[in-house]
């Protein structure tokens, strides 16, 4: 049922003062060059509660791999081209999304994609073809499992192959890993034997789970990001990173009766389901074209959910199906995660594509009971992103065990991780002092004793251990 002016006027009243148009919503995260940010406050600065915020300042790395603060360290669990699988190939190369799971007498299983776009003969350490695990022989890409044992040592081995542009993906409550390819090649383009465009699922536990990969074709053929899982709803959330015209957010609705669980998504019918892309209208019931329209912390729009005309996308890519007015756009619709009752969004910039205002980064807050998008995150744009300091382009996020979120920055020029409180303000958390590329990947251990990243390019995954805390709220 749509969702009119006087529904959403009446939800957003209930939420809490301010909601209705753009008023004193608490904010998850501003930067020092943050658009509505009322009070920048410098890690380490008190602000009442008796805490500091942040862990200090960054200490460079010796090594040249990873600047981190006084008292934390990190030691490499993965590197393309140096550490090998069980099989003995070299790890693959461009981590990207990863998950972390509990697996038995206190190791952790980490499922890491790998955005290896086109075909094999382009990388030099593509993701191998393992018997009974090749979706498409010609594609490059794919996940790994790695096993990460308390003692410190490292197995991994291949979770599914020949899937191309493996991006970033979600964690499901059934202790799975869901991929994205972030590609919309069809067979017999850019050297791809198959379709792609398309989700998988990956199990850390059950390797023969993996055997025949099969898309789930009911989420949808496009450039997919991340999905996060409503646990009580049933609902899949999807994020699409393309442009001209810019990406949407979908909702997967199950067919009535539909359960999750183990093996359950791969057994769906091709057109199971309803997909959905999202539109939005602010609280005077007029429609909003696209997300760099709002320009405060704390805007809050109420959402539709459109129907998918071709979700396979056959002629014409999803994103197209729709005229100007039907739905809502946003450029790089990247990281998802659910806590908190809702999904946290990630559109990483907007530039001279959007019709809004420029910005280096925007986390939303989708709440499905409310039917409401909060604005939680604005960066202003970064006018020195070669300099150490401002944030900008966030990408992968995860929800900390110790307050806020943590995100894992795709900007230009010097590359973090950083942290956002709820009210507010942000805190370095490492800084990659190797080279310019991307973090990826961010996730807690399932006990929170220790961050996991990776530095995309060459493809590193890292381990951060140190004095974690909780820090304040506000």
């Amino acid at each position: 049922m749509p969702l009119n002016r006087r529904e959403f006027t009446k939800q957003s009243a209930v939420a809490g003062a301010g909601l209705a148009l753009t008023g004193a919503v608490g904010a998850l995260a501003t930067a020092p060059e943050a658009l509505a940010s009322d009070e920048p406050e410098a890690y380490g600065a008190g602000h009442g509660h008796g805490r500091t915020l942040g862990y200090g300042p960054l200490v460079a790395d010796p090594d040249g791999i990873l600047a981190l603060p006084e008292g934390f360290s990190y030691r490499v669990v993965t590197h393309s081209g140096v550490t090998r699988l069980e099989s003995g190939e070299f790890t693959p190369s461009n981590h990207d999304g990863t998950a972390a799971f509990a697996g038995p007498r206190g190791t952790t299983y980490l499922v890491n994609n790998h955005e290896l776009k086109g075909t094999r003969d382009k990388w030099a350490h593509p993701v191998p073809l393992t018997e009974g695990l090749v979706y498409d022989p010609a594609a490059a890409g794919g996940c790994t499992v790695v096993e990460v044992h308390r003692d410190g040592t490292v197995a991994e081995w291949v979770g599914i192959a020949g899937t191309s542009t493996n991006c970033a993906g979600g964690r499901t409550a059934w202790g799975t890993w869901l991929t994205g390819e972030e590609t919309e090649d069809l067979a017999g383009k850019n050297g791809m034997t198959k379709d792609h465009g398309y989700i998988f699922e990956v199990d850390p536990r059950d390797r023969r789970a993996n055997l025949a990969p099969k898309p789930i074709k009911a989420f949808g053929r496009y450039a997919h990001e991340a999905v996060v899982i409503d646990p009580k709803r049933g609902h899949a959330y999807l994020t699409e990173d393309a442009s001209g015209p810019n990406g949407l957010l979908f909702r997967w609705v199950p067919p009535q009766g539909f359960e999750h669980g183990r093996g359950k998504l791969r057994a769906l019918a091709d057109d199971a389901g309803v997909l959905q892309a999202f539109k939005c209208i602010d609280s005077s019931g007029r429609f909003v074209d696209d997300l760099s329209r709002a320009t405060r912390i704390g805007t809050v729009y109420g959402v539709d959910w459109v129907d998918v005309p071709d979700r396979d996308a056959r002629t014409t890519p999803v994103r197209k199906q729709f005229t100007d007015g039907q739905v809502t756009r946003a450029r790089k619709l990247e990281g998802m995660w659910w806590a908190d009752g809702g999904a946290y969004v990630v559109s990483s910039y907007a530039r001279e594509e959007s019709p809004g205002a420029a910005h280096d980064g925007q986390v939303w807050f989708y709440d499905p009971k409310r039917r409401t998008l909060t604005l939680k995150v604005l960066l202003g744009v970064n006018a020195a992103p070669d300099e150490d300091g401002a944030f900008d382009g966030p990408d992968n996020i995860t929800v900390s065990p110790y307050g806020g979120l943590v995100i894992a920055e795709d900007g230009e020029g010097v590359q973090h991780l950083f942290g956002a409180t709820d009210s507010g303000r942000t805190y370095p958390i490492a800084r990659n002092d190797l080279n310019d590329s991307e973090f990826t990947g961010v996730v807690f251990s399932p006990d929170g004793d220790t961050l996991f990243a990776n530095i995309q390019t060459p493809g590193i995954m890292v381990a951060v251990t140190g004095p974690w805390r909780r820090q304040p709220r506000r």
